[in-house]
């Protein structure tokens, strides 16, 4: 379909004699980018990303996508790509439609109009959208389309611009969807961004979609470099030390640039990196921050937090039980997360006041049909999850990995909408129940879950019942450390679990006593031996006082006291 229509509405109403003088007026516009984005000149080359989608998109009508977690940089990679087809072909138009929603859809598309002189405020009998596709198909040039953050492709296959009676579909009249406003053009290529590879699999092909994960090690001190300049000392190992905590996260990194550049010289790049250690709640707060970071578009760039969140709501949503699934995880050590922990145990808890399996809820007469749903249900939770690459799976495809901020992204989430403390004790309930006793016969499942034993430290629960149980964790996880010889973290273990249980229980109670011992011995093994001392002397007075001189703990007790004694020369 050639272009005559939008110059027969610019000469419209004219005589045979003026329309000829009107047509031989008319010049097109001059191709350009048309989009809010300035060129990065921080910009950090990817690898072979941008080949693989100029591959692609070189093609006619040649489609891909960039898929990614949110803050991998897959807008600043179509922001590169863009202005690289621009320089190689300045006769290319490059069009930057914003495709969150269906509005913002709109508004580029009216961008579009604009650009190319098709006259659509002037005759609103005309449909905006169907002359924007018109002049595409038409077009003798070459253009690319971006359409950047579609994480959600429902909008753009099933609903209507608003002008229904005047799109008609090209086969049975019905009215067209956003989507086919993009006409496939041997001179048009389309390249999209997601974090939602099935938003993008309703879109393009399979070998179409081009992941994007976090940097490189080198990539990310790059890219932390430029963006703080020269105007905050560089000191390559602080550099080294931050990236690493942030992740390698392109988005994390510039806002933590931002974040510096803002306060210098009142704050280091090292500053930055011992604040962010601190605690969650320091965490949180830097990365909530957006630095007086702006997006191009002349938007306040979402804090990297805040960039998670959104799909999370998403998925809690359209699918409530894989939300809960990754509620629960996000409590786990990042790296290893054995399927063995979490599959069903999201089920049984109705975290958010409704049912959260209708499946599971129901009375089933065939245990095993049963037991075949809850796997199939797991699968498309898991599914569900790393379609938003929350979610990834080891080379041990029953353990599951995670990104340290993506946790803690959700577990702030969950902060603050009151549901922190469910599942905190739900995930201390589980590893209460998994994690044995340091007995050398039970080192091998302590060696697998040890990991997880050392972030509940951090996890301090408020119930009473559950506290007991993180005691219980840490009296157990700093035994098994004594036995591997990490001393420090089995003397913070066995403090808090002492403190807890003296709390709690009293100092009279079995538990309280094991572990004033335990930690005794802690004192002694690091050369503390007063302290030591005072507390086996303790904790062997209340033994003998409550049970019995006979009595196994205080046996073992004095044993202990002699040992100690010992030690001190005596």
């Amino acid at each position: 379909m050639s272009s005559a229509p939008l110059l027969d509405q610019h000469i419209s109403g004219t005589s045979a004699t003026d329309g000829s003088i009107a047509l031989a007026a008319y010049r097109p516009p001059k191709a350009s980018f048309i989009g809010p984005f300035q060129r990065d000149t921080h910009f950090v080359d990817r690898g072979d990303l941008l080949s693989r989608i100029d591959k692609l998109c070189s093609q006619p009508a040649g489609r891909a996508a960039f898929v990614g977690l949110g803050g991998v940089g897959k807008s600043r990679l179509a922001i590169e790509y863009a202005y690289r087809v621009r320089e190689r072909s300045p006769d290319t138009w490059v069009f930057w439609v914003h495709a969150s929603n269906a509005a913002r859809f709109g508004q580029s598309y009216g961008d579009i109009a604009d650009a190319v002189k098709i006259p659509w405020q002037e005759n609103p009998e005309e449909d905006m959208f169907k002359q924007v596709h018109d002049w595409l198909r038409g077009h003798q040039g070459k253009w690319l389309i971006v359409l950047d953050n579609v994480d959600d492709a429902r909008y753009l296959l099933k609903a209507k611009p608003k002008r229904q009676s005047q799109i008609a579909g090209p086969d049975n009249g019905a009215s067209r969807s956003l989507w086919e406003c993009i006409p496939k053009s041997p001179n048009g290529s389309l390249l999209i961004t997601s974090r939602s590879k099935e938003a993008a699999l309703e879109l393009v092909k399979v070998n179409e979609t081009i992941p994007v994960e976090p940097m490189s090690e080198a990539q990310a001190t790059e890219l932390c470099k430029k963006k703080l300049g020269s105007e905050v000392p560089q000191i390559d190992e602080d550099i080294a030390k931050l990236v690493v905590v942030l992740e390698f996260m392109p988005l994390a990194i510039v806002q933590a640039a931002a974040y510096i550049l803002q306060l210098a010289p009142l704050c280091s790049v090292r500053e930055y990196t011992q604040k962010f250690q601190k605690s969650d709640r320091s965490k949180a707060k830097l990365l909530d921050s957006d630095g007086g970071y702006f997006h191009s578009d002349g938007e306040v760039k979402k804090p990297i937090l805040r960039t998670w969140q959104i799909p999370f709501e998403h998925i809690l949503q359209a699918r409530p039980s894989a939300a809960n699934l990754l509620s629960l995880m996000s409590f786990f050590d990042s790296q290893g997360i054995p399927e063995a922990l979490v599959r069903n145990r999201s089920r049984t808890n109705k975290a958010r006041g409704n049912t959260i399996d209708k499946e599971c809820d129901e009375d089933s007469d065939d245990e095993s049909s049963a037991s075949g749903s809850e796997d199939d249900e797991f699968k498309v939770d898991i599914s569900t999850l790393r379609n938003y690459s929350f979610v990834s799976i080891s080379k041990d495809i029953s353990v599951f990995e995670m990104h340290k901020l993506v946790q803690l992204a959700t577990r702030k989430w969950l902060e603050a909408n009151k549901q922190l403390e469910v599942w905190k004790q739900q995930y201390i309930k589980i590893l209460y129940e998994e994690f044995p006793t340091a007995e050398y016969q039970n080192w091998a499942k302590c060696q697998n879950l040890f990991a997880h034993t050392q972030t509940v430290v951090a996890q301090r629960p408020q119930k009473e019942e559950s506290l007991l149980q993180w005691a219980s964790i840490l009296s157990k996880g700093g035994e098994y450390a004594w036995y591997l010889g990490h001393r420090s973290i089995a003397e913070e273990m066995g403090v808090k679990a002492m403190k807890a249980r003296k709390k709690l229980l009293g100092q009279e109670e079995r538990e309280t006593l094991r572990s004033m011992s335990q930690v005794g011995q802690l004192y002694n093994i690091t050369g503390r031996l007063k302290e030591a001392e005072e507390l086996e002397v303790q904790a062997l007075e209340i033994s003998q006082r409550v049970f019995s001189q006979e009595d196994p703990d205080t046996l073992i007790s004095m044993a202990r006291l002699a040992w100690i004694y010992r030690n001190q020369g005596r």
